[in-house]
């Protein structure tokens, strides 16, 4: 793929400049923020939000809804991979404790934010209660640069901490899907979407390698590769985007069935592998393509969706933070127990039970995914304000994790 350390770094770069440039501007000027980010594109557009019998592009909806689609194709790449090649992460016992690790991390975040949010504030729990999949997520370009910091390159908390942050980018992706839409469901629409990933499978996937069976050559498979490329998958990913729109499915989704169509690798070198740069199958070929502009693309997420004034903090920015900041170690630390020891499914070689706590803590980083489910859990206004601040403060969680390690007496190991 590409170095690992230079892409997170930009990608995280990008990502705090657009947030705080947007904290900073709407703690100065709300008014000319907030007009900012609802920017009208096109009025009276085929894409957009439905307002008063027309659709309206915003800029808030291009970023969010439109090239947000982008950043969730390369999560869903990453995870299809993981899931489905030979040596995938994902597959295996070996990623049976993460994976279970993984449950904790969302089960003890949802328990926390819903239990404090009835017994602690009753009153506002009906105004609440639907961001509960907010402190489940786990950023993971940040989790992964604390957990270097904390762990080593070298350490094995760190591959650990990678395996349950990319299974719980694949638990997230369905949270949305699920419990998010974003209108009334229409079956129809999202069938026209895996009409266009089959189709597209069928006549520049499976045909050309169906014809070319037995020839060492691959005429068929080469001729499609080198003269079609990527766009019949670009034009079904246009399909499929548009039929998730009309679907009433979140539209950030929208390119996941195409995803899984693109020729891939025979086997996986292992998440943000290095070795994936010198692969030339095309699903690595369009990652390729989309990092710088999904390094752009998250500045500008940041811009649009990190500008809330510090007066929105209330009753969700706490919620959201303890759901975080408690939950997700005691979760991980909990079902990581059962997993590695009760279960009997063990931990990587030179990891200790206790690495699982500081592993937590580490992955209470939630920011980008956060972000994003805040804004599509409460309509715009204070709630959404409040729990969108739990979610930048949730950087807390980097300092609370170096002090962890240190508590809990990691041995860093470098490479």
């Amino acid at each position: 793929m590409y170095r690992v350390w230079n892409f997170l770094t930009n990608y995280s770069l990008l990502l705090i400049f657009g947030a705080l440039t947007a904290l900073i501007w709407a703690n100065i000027d709300a008014e000319s923020y907030h007009h900012f980010v609802e920017t009208v594109i096109w009025d009276d557009a085929p894409i957009g939000h439905m307002h008063d019998g027309h659709r309206t592009l915003t800029l808030h909806y291009f970023i969010n809804d439109l090239l947000m689609s982008l950043f969730f194709a390369i999560a869903a790449k990453e995870v299809w991979e993981a899931i489905i090649l030979k040596n995938g992460s994902l597959r295996g016992k070996k990623a049976a404790t993460p994976l279970i690790a993984t449950l904790g991390g969302m089960i003890g975040p949802i328990a926390i934010y819903l239990g404090m949010a009835l017994f602690i504030w009753p009153d506002t729990y009906s105004n609440v209660s639907n961001g509960w999949a907010i402190p489940t997520a786990t950023d993971i370009a940040f989790s992964y640069l604390v957990g270097r910091i904390v762990f080593g390159a070298g350490h094995p908390a760190v591959r650990f901490l990678l395996l349950l942050a990319i299974a719980d980018d694949a638990a997230g992706l369905i949270i949305l899907a699920i419990f998010y839409p974003s209108g009334e469901l229409a079956p129809e629409w999202l069938g026209l979407s895996f009409a266009a990933a089959a189709l597209v499978y069928g006549l520049a996937n499976y045909l050309p390698r169906y014809l070319d069976r037995g020839n060492q050559a691959r005429p068929n498979s080469t001729w499609v590769r080198q003269k079609l490329g990527f766009w019949p998958y670009a034009l079904a990913a246009c399909v499929s985007w548009y039929s998730f729109m009309r679907s009433g499915i979140h539209p950030a989704l929208g390119l996941l069935p195409i995803v899984v169509t693109l020729p891939h690798a025979d086997r996986a070198f292992g998440i943000f592998s290095e070795a994936e740069q010198y692969l030339t199958d095309l699903l690595n070929h369009v990652e390729h393509l989309l990092k710088h502009p999904v390094e752009v693309i998250l500045f500008f997420f940041g811009l649009v969706n990190a500008g809330v004034e510090f007066s929105a903090i209330s009753e969700p920015t706490w919620l959201v933070l303890a759901g975080l900041i408690i939950g997700k170690p005691l979760g991980i630390l909990i079902f990581g127990y059962i997993g590695a020891r009760i279960l009997r499914l063990g931990l990587p070689e030179g990891m200790r039970t206790i690495d699982l706590f500081v592993i937590g803590c580490v992955a209470a980083i939630g920011f980008t995914v956060s972000l994003f489910i805040a804004s599509v859990a409460f309509d715009g206004g204070p709630v959404q304000d409040a729990a969108k601040m739990g979610a930048l403060f949730s950087f807390a969680a980097a300092g609370i994790s170096i002090v962890a390690g240190l508590v809990c007496r990691v041995e860093k190991r470098q490479i």
